[in-house]
Order: structure tokens, then C-alpha cells, then sequence
């Protein structure tokens, strides 16, 4: 699937995204969510998350920030989904660099995420090559962890993409890389985590047609897309993330193809 296709598929169908995400984003993931087209839910609750786990379009699981009781729920998610062929989404936030974080989500990559996608520090601390980053902040290039993103994808049959300056999406077979954004975004709480799960809502919106790779590189896209257009009018980081939004919300498929390079290694 092209891009705009799968863009055209997350707008039509309003996929219903189960999201266990850490404290600090759970408003602007649901926001982003919204403006893209799709549905958030936020169940962490250990006795319920099961059970949505099993009706959702996809799941995103988020490991940042999270108390004992959301990781004891992320675990019950993941298995469900794992179980129940639901697409789901790993975010390895601040792994490497933290030990509670990081066994949680090395645990996880049992459960075969559908995709993975972090920063180069977190990818790197997730395959073990690497120390982490500073919190959430990346101290290592895109490109230093393209053979760590490799080897997850060839270990776990997943997905893995890793965010900077430019996005790399690794599959077993492929690379890609989606240039577009704004240097204002990383100024945004929360731009990182909310494309994790973006990137959940248009796996759940192509299930009947899984292309895993082709559908993370478009929720990519259309991120870096409407940073585009964001940076085009915004004074700073405020008037980014209203303009941001909107353009998430207003952007067409065909736009959002037009607007990005997308480069295929």
C-alpha cells in the first residue's frame, strides 16, 4: 500500500486505538488521535485491559512513566493482543538508560510487537548496543542505529522505526527513510509518543491488508507532513502544536504524499 492509500484507510475507517501510555502524554496522544482520524481509549487498569486489548483496532504500549499497576496491565495487553493477532505498537521510552523501563520492555519484544518505534538511544538500549539516551532525549544519530533496528526486526519480525531528524523504518527486507518535520517539533511534549500511536491506529486501519512496513512509513509521513506545514506559520512552540493539529486534521492523503520525500534504501 502507498502512502495515501493508507492514509485513506485510516480516515474511513476511525480505527479504535487502546493506548497504555505514560502519564505525562496521555491528552495530547488522545488530541492527535482525533486530528488524525482515529479513536483513543486510555484503559490501564490490570482487570480491564485484557479484555479492551481484545477489542480495539491495535495497542500502543508505551513503557514511559508508568506505575507498577500500568506495567502489570501493558503485560496483560501485549499478550492479549499477541494472542489475538491485534497490531500493536512498542515504545521503548527512555529504555536503556533506566532498568525498571528496560526489562519491562525486553520482556515485551517476546510478545512480538508489530512495530517498534523510539528514538536512536532507546532503539539502541532496547537491542542492547546501547547505554540510552538522556531521559527521553536522544544522544545518538538516526544512523548509528539502523543495525540495531535491523537485528529487532530480523529477531522479532517486527517493524522498526526510529525517529530524528529524519525517520528511519527498518523491516526485515527494507529501509526507508521519510525526510520532512520541523526543528520546532522536538520542542512539543509528547510529538514522539503520540506517533507511536499513530503509528498503532493505521496498523489497526489496514488489517484487512497488512502491509506493516508501508503503514508505519505513512504514519510517518503524515507526521512529518503537517510539521511541515506547522512550521510554514508557527512563532514557536505554542502556535506549533495548535498549527500541528491541525494540520494532522486537515491534511489529505494526496497532500501529505506530496509534501514528504520518502526514500527507499
Amino acid at each position: 500500500m502507498n502512502i495515501a492509500s493508507v492514509l485513506a484507510r485510516l480516515r474511513a475507517t476511525t480505527p479504535l486505538v487502546h493506548c497504555l501510555t505514560n502519564t505525562v502524554v496521555p491528552q495530547i496522544t488522545a488530541n492527535v488521535l482525533l486530528a488524525a482520524g482515529a479513536a483513543p481509549a486510555m484503559i490501564d487498569l490490570p482487570e480491564e485491559a485484557g479484555i479492551f486489548a481484545g477489542i480495539a483496532s491495535a495497542v500502543l504500549i508505551n513503557v514511559g512513566n508508568g506505575s507498577s499497576e500500568q506495567h502489570a496491565a501493558q503485560r496483560v495487553a501485549a499478550r492479549t493482543a499477541h494472542e489475538t493477532g491485534t497490531p500493536w505498537v512498542l515504545d521503548p521510552v527512555a529504555v536503556g538508560a533506566l532498568p525498571v523501563r528496560t526489562a519491562l520492555a525486553r520482556e515485551l519484544l517476546t510478545l512480538s510487537p508489530t512495530a517498534i518505534r523510539g528514538n536512536a538511544s532507546e532503539i539502541l538500549g532496547l537491542a542492547g548496543t546501547g547505554a540510552g539516551g538522556r531521559g527521553v532525549d536522544a544522544t545518538d544519530p538516526v544512523e548509528a542505529a539502523v543495525d540495531a533496528a535491523r537485528g529487532l526486526a530480523d529477531g522479532h519480525g517486527s517493524v522498526v522505526a526510529i525517529s530524528g531528524e529524519t525517520d528511519v523504518v527498518v523491516s526485515t527486507s527494507r529501509t526507508t527513510r521519510v525526510h520532512g518535520g520541523d526543528p520546532l517539533m522536538p520542542l512539543v511534549i509528547g510529538t514522539g509518543c503520540s506517533l507511536g500511536a499513530l503509528v498503532a491506529a493505521a496498523l489497526g486501519a489496514t488489517r484487512e491488508h497488512p502491509c506493516p512496513h508501508d503503514t508505519v512509513v505513512a504514519a510517518h509521513a503524515l507526521f512529518a507532513a503537517a510539521g511541515i506545514v506547522a512550521g510554514r506559520e508557527a512563532r514557536g512552540p505554542a502556535s506549533f502544536e495548535i498549527a500541528w493539529r491541525d494540520a494532522l486534521h486537515a491534511l489529505t492523503p494526496e497532500e501529505v504524499a506530496s509534501l514528504v520525500t520518502v526514500e527507499e534504501a
